[in-house]
Parts: structure tokens; C-alpha cells; sequence
């Protein structure tokens, strides 16, 4: 029996579907999903079978236009995920087509070594007519030179299967690299923090910004089988600070329920979470921070 394994980069555009398109071929959640965009910041690894194949997905941060540290930092980690990788899928959303984002990313695709492959996924399909799908189609293969072209639905799951077959007879013959059982790469303590702060970007988008991480600061095995999980959620000004507590702490008390419920669903056991919030106005300068998110503090730099 032959067997594949190899890394597969999904990039695009913030909110272009990548996290969701990852979630749907893993078949667990693995990547934060929310309205946000910009939410995924590291390279996040989940894993899937398909036949003999063991495709490993890189959830790469959306690529954008960086103005900060952490933007850069994210970018940088988006291209280094796509370089590394040995095949590409270039997400684009249907109903927004060719966007000056797309077209940088077209650019920044022919930089990449000769002979990577790169397919082309239109996403959102359902948002949109047939005749305007094929004239896009066209269009965007007229651009690059992609090795397919899929259209999908990462949401409903239209297409999805039709790509990972095909993603897992491009890979190169090789031993699995995860066992089997293991759906993604990332250490529990980051996941967690990662769930968290899910939890908190969907609750809280209006009122705050991107200035908040979570890290996990300590995971305690009990011998009943459960854990205690402590968390810092760090901001970047004390008004941040009383946005999450909210009124009497209701705000932070329910995020803080929502985080374990969802915990508890991913590791089927009982899970006991305690939240802090801590204002450190530099955070966002902080190597630390960006060592505890898998991002290099050093691509930062303008």
C-alpha cells in the first residue's frame, strides 16, 4: 500500500473562508471561526485522512495590507505557511471576485518557487450566478497558471470533498506524519487560549479592537480525570479591561462559560476554567506574546 502526506497552505484574503474551508476537511473545529476578520493569527495545523493520504492543513492568517507589528508579523507567517507548503489553495469569495487584495496575492504567488502547485477554490458559490462563476473562473486562470480549479461551498460543504480527493492523489508518497487519531498540531494550552478568544471576538466586536490575546498560563491535570485551566487575557488599555469584566463581571462570566462549554466538547471531559484580565499597554511589543501566538516577533519589523 502507498501512502501520501504532505502540507496543504489555504490562503486568501481576510474571511476569504480558510479557517471554515479547514474546520470542514478535518471534520472537527480546529481554527476559530467568527464574523472578524483577521482572526486566525498563527498557522494553524489540522489534520485529515483521505483514503491513503494524510493531508495537514495550514489555516494561514488572511493576507493584507499590514500597518502594524502584529499585522506584519501575521502576513509574513501567512507567506511562510504557503511557501513551506507542498500544494496551495488560493481562496477567493464568489460575490467579491478579483479584489485589489487578490491581485497582490496573484503577484505575490509568482515570487514563490518554481513548480509549486497552486489551485484556485472560488468560494461562497452559493451567493451567486453560474454564468458570473465562469466568467471568474476564466478570468482568474487567465492570471495564473493554476493546476484546478474547484468551486465550493466551505460553509454548506458543496465541493469540498471533490478538492480533497484531489488534494490527497497530488501529495507526495511518503509515511504519515501525525498518527491517526490526531486532528491537529497545536498544544492544548493554545487551543484553549484560542477558543477563548474566539469567545470573546464574537461577544465583544463592536466594542473592542484587535488589541487582545489570550495565553494560557497554567494547566493542571486532576485525578479525577478533569483539568483546571488558568487564562490571562491581556489588553492594551484599562477601559479594555472593564468592557470585558462588564457590569458585576457578567460579561467575562459568560465568556468564560462558553470557552469551557466548548472545551469540554473537544476533549469530552470536564474542564475547570478560570479568566483574568491583565492591562499591559505594550503587549503588541512583546516577543513573549508573539512566541505564545506561533508568530515570529522579528518579521514585525517595518
Amino acid at each position: 500500500m502507498t501512502t501520501r502526506a504532505g502540507f496543504v497552505a489555504l490562503i486568501g484574503e481576510p474571511n476569504a473562508g480558510k479557517s471554515t474551508l479547514t474546520n470542514r476537511m478535518v471534520g472537527a473545529k480546529v481554527s476559530i471561526v467568527t464574523h472578524k476578520v483577521q482572526t486566525t493569527r498563527a498557522r494553524i495545523r489540522g489534520v485529515a485522512i483521505e483514503g491513503d493520504s494524510q493531508l495537514v492543513f495550514v489555516d494561514t492568517p488572511g493576507l493584507f495590507q499590514p500597518r502594524r507589528r502584529l499585522d506584519r508579523a501575521m502576513v509574513a507567517a501567512a507567506w511562510g505557511g504557503a511557501a513551506d507548503a507542498d500544494i496551495i489553495v488560493l481562496l477567493i469569495e464568489a460575490h467579491r471576485g478579483i479584489t485589489a487584495g487578490v491581485k497582490s496575492i496573484l503577484e505575490g504567488l509568482e515570487e514563490l518557487p518554481k513548480g509549486r502547485r497552486v489551485a484556485l477554490a472560488i468560494n461562497k458559490i452559493d451567493r451567486v450566478k453560474a454564468e458570473d462563476l465562469l466568467a471568474l473562473s476564466q478570468e482568474l486562470n487567465e492570471s495564473y497558471s493554476f493546476a484546478n480549479t474547484f468551486m465550493i461551498s466551505a460553509e454548506k460543504g458543496h465541493g469540498v470533498d471533490d478538492l480533497r480527493v484531489w488534494l490527497a492523489g497530488e501529495l507526495p508518497e511518503g509515511e504519515w506524519l501525525y498518527p491517526e487519531d490526531q486532528i491537529a498540531d497545536l498544544p492544548l494550552r493554545m487551543i484553549a487560549a484560542e477558543i477563548t478568544r474566539e469567545k470573546l471576538t464574537l461577544r465583544l466586536h463592536q466594542e473592542l479592537p484587535y488589541q487582545l490575546t489570550v495565553e494560557t498560563e497554567q494547566w493542571e491535570e486532576r485525578k479525577d480525570g478533569s483539568a483546571r485551566v488558568d487564562q490571562m487575557i491581556y489588553v492594551a488599555r484599562d477601559g479594555h479591561k472593564g468592557i470585558i469584566l462588564g457590569k458585576k463581571g457578567e460579561t467575562i462570566k459568560a465568556i468564560s462559560q462558553s470557552a469551557r462549554a466548548e472545551l469540554e466538547e473537544f476533549l469530552g471531559r470536564k474542564i475547570h476554567l478560570f479568566l483574568q484580565v491583565k492591562v499591559r499597554t505594550n503587549w503588541l511589543e512583546e516577543a513573549e506574546r508573539y512566541s505564545e501566538m506561533g508568530l515570529d516577533f522579528r518579521d514585525g519589523n517595518a
